[in-house]
């Protein structure tokens, strides 16, 4: 693990008397890249010290987080188990190929009843004290995920900024980083998913400092989850012609470009400084046909 990402100075982003920098959680680990490590370590150790043979979690095709816990999971000798929100007779992605050669077994549940079918599951080994298989919701949520993402914030010098930006999935790194944040910070999400009405409670039952500064800006989501167009493919690609960024179409593309065009229309406080968090993972973009992007 590189326990020292760099803080990146963006000139292109520096504009109106802006100084905007991002946090590269990418450069963390090739695998476990991003804000995955950070909202998995405490649910590992829980795992670890409950004796589990076993460590199961749910996603999508190409689910970061169902990659990160089968490596990780290998490397502490459990097993791993991933429940995925696809049919038996899909074809087997990129990620999920990665994960299965990690050693974690798959069990597909589709789509229309996924919601319901992981609810089920996660309730019930809540019940079964005596399961050897330990339990992870999607995407890290819960309050161990939003532990760890608290200490993401404690990587490098955070405290010289007045506002920190991240996207926004589960809610989990977001509410990490509320109850990480310094009293003068303001922190600002960027959800990837559309029409999400149960996103800020779902925040809100993580969030320790009750009187933290905080909002969601939901303009930037392209669509929903894992939706794109030309125009952001286009931003991603400049953007790596110009600061050398990889960016996902699912997460951070949607963050630096919704970034990008509130710092052109002077949403932010004169001369802010404003910290953006890669969250890492670019496992989205294997969904793109070979060649859309350039990096």
């Amino acid at each position: 693990m590189n326990f020292k990402p760099i803080i990146q100075a963006l000139p292109s982003f520096s504009i109106n008397n802006y100084e905007t920098s991002i946090l590269r959680l990418d450069q963390l680990h090739p695998v476990v890249s991003g804000n995955k490590w950070f909202k998995l370590k405490y649910y590992i150790e829980e795992a670890i010290s409950s004796a589990a043979a076993t460590i199961a979690s749910f996603g999508g095709p190409y689910s970061n987080h169902l990659v990160a816990l089968a490596f990780i999971a290998q490397k502490n000798k459990l097993k791993s188990t991933g429940y995925v929100r696809a049919n038996q007779n899909e074809q087997i992605t990129p990620s999920l190929q990665e994960a299965l050669a990690y050693g974690m077994h798959l069990e597909f549940i589709g789509r229309n009843r996924f919601q319901e079918i992981k609810n089920e599951l996660l309730q019930n080994s809540k019940k079964t004290n005596t399961s050897l298989t330990y339990f992870i919701d999607e995407g890290g949520y819960g309050n161990l995920g939003a532990k760890g993402a608290a200490d993401i914030l404690s990587m490098q010098n955070t405290i010289v900024f007045d506002t920190i930006l991240c996207a926004v999935g589960t809610g989990t790194m977001l509410a990490g980083l509320i109850n990480g944040a310094a009293p003068h910070q303001e922190i600002i999400g960027i959800p990837i998913l559309k029409n999400e009405i149960s996103l800020k409670e779902e925040i809100k039952s993580l969030v320790i400092k009750k009187q933290a500064n905080w909002t969601l800006l939901h303009q930037f989501h392209h669509g929903g989850y894992a939706k794109t167009n030309p125009a952001l493919l286009q931003f991603m690609n400049d953007l790596w012609r110009l600061e050398q960024i990889p960016t996902d179409l699912v997460y951070t593309g949607k963050l630096l470009f919704g970034v990008h065009e509130l710092v052109q229309t002077n949403y932010f406080k004169p001369k802010s400084k404003i910290l953006m968090i890669h969250s890492g993972g670019l496992q989205g973009n294997r969904s793109l046909p070979k060649d859309t992007l350039v990096f």
